[in-house]
């Protein structure tokens, strides 16, 4: 057997999912500084008098849930909009250019176009990846039968088919999912994973992982980061028409030339804001798998430890230990990990009020005021493929304080 896929031993839950050994990282995780152990368990001080469980805080969290819901799919909307509105002013600078009507078919011909652009991305982008992870053979129940079952077990749970599941060795901790479908879907998740987290931080990463299956984000985010590809192409087209100083014949050439310019800068903007539509639906997604591995496992602040470590882990991985092309579908961004551990670390610092290295419930709630204040930062996120881990463990942590009171209901992963 090989020795990346004996990573993870059958011990006790909760119990270190490998041996730590002389590994730096595995023994700095162990001996962080309090503030830097995700968030620890609250009521430590006496602050949790109703303060975050009524009703009302009750039907705000599942609103919220509502609220991603309906996020994703506005910004689905916008985006074929934005699709639509770019193919229908093609068709109208070729007719203009080529003269009225002279292009017969032209808007079935560039929405073909389209959608073949569409449609080759959904087919080869499974392969790439499969050749990027450059793992040799699946896991199977023989090989690892803890990460087999536990994968297994969750997949049962969210109603979806069984993924093939590979081990990559990279040397940095993170996990996802790819596929053409759900049916077809694939996980990943690597050896610094498996070593550096315990079995219960695994599940919830396993979890979160599911949860993307569950959503269909695979499917969804592969489709619709097609959109800004053919802006984008469109717009280097244009743009290259003009460099190789394109000339046009007849009367009417020097507006033709003008049209031609002003049809790659507006393809540009539309692929300007459909990219950053495309980096919102992403963040969103990644909010609600975090909120599905929560429910599902019962237990949000197992996904909120696993998160704080495996930002901790990328932020010390060299920069070309994982192929970043793959970044929106990871767990963790390994691009803006460094600033992001930063950011975690001194925000739960600065909402660690008593310095007691926990956020308690009061913390918890200051936190979450002071942050939907706080619009420049949301301005910050614009560009992110992923929202800040501070953001992600505060509604985690919120979770786990709706649950520890019995606010939320037993069946909530079926909401989300």
């Amino acid at each position: 057997m090989p020795e990346d896929e004996r990573l993870v031993a059958l011990e006790p839950r909760g119990g270190a999912a490998v041996r730590a050994g002389d590994d730096h990282l595995a023994r700095d995780q162990v001996q962080r500084p309090a503030t830097l152990r995700a968030v620890d368990r609250f009521d430590e001080l006496g602050h949790t008098d109703g303060m975050l469980m009524g009703w009302s805080n009750i039907a705000s969290f599942m609103g919220s849930l509502g609220a991603l819901r309906r996020g994703s799919l506005l910004t689905v909307v916008l985006l074929f909009a934005f699709l639509s509105l770019l193919l229908l002013a093609i068709v109208a600078i070729v007719d203009y250019v080529f003269q009225a009507h002279a292009f017969p078919g032209g808007f079935a011909i560039v929405v073909g176009i389209a959608l073949f652009f569409i449609l080759f991305e959904w087919l080869i982008s499974p392969a790439i990846v499969r050749w990027a992870i450059r793992s040799r053979e699946p896991v199977t129940a023989e090989s690892n039968p803890w990460l087999y079952n536990t994968v297994q077990e969750l997949t049962r749970q969210a109603g979806v088919p069984m993924p093939r599941i590979w081990v990559s060795g990279d040397s940095s901790p993170n996990a996802f999912v790819f596929g053409r479908t759900v049916a077809s879907s694939e996980l990943v998740v690597t050896q610094a994973l498996l070593q550096r987290l315990n079995q219960d931080e695994i599940r919830a990463v396993l979890a979160h992982e599911i949860g993307h299956l569950r959503h269909r984000d695979v499917v969804i985010v592969t489709l619709m980061s097609a959109i800004p590809l053919i802006a984008y192409v469109i717009a280097r087209f244009g743009f290259e028409m003009m460099r190789s100083g394109v000339r046009t014949r007849g009367k009417g050439g020097g507006q033709a030339v003008l049209v031609i310019i002003l049809s790659a800068v507006a393809s540009y903007a539309i692929y300007l804001v459909t990219q950053m539509l495309v980096l919102y639906l992403s963040r969103t997604r990644e909010y609600y798998a975090d909120a599905y591995s929560g429910a599902a496992t019962r237990d949000p602040h197992q996904l909120a430890s696993a998160l704080t470590k495996i930002t901790y882990g990328l932020s010390l991985a060299p920069s070309d230990s994982e192929p970043t092309g793959l970044r929106a579908f990871m767990i963790g961004d390994p691009v803006r990990a460094s600033a992001d551990y930063d950011e975690l670390t001194e925000k739960m610092n600065a909402y660690d009020l008593d310095k007691d290295g926990q956020i308690d419930a009061y913390e918890l709630q200051k936190a979450i005021e002071v942050e939907k204040k706080s619009h420049w930062r949301r301005a910050n996120e614009l560009f992110g493929t992923h929202p800040p881990t501070y953001k992600r463990i505060l509604m985690l942590e919120e979770m786990e304080e709706e649950l520890k009171k019995g606010g939320l209901p037993p069946n909530i992963y079926q909401f989300v």
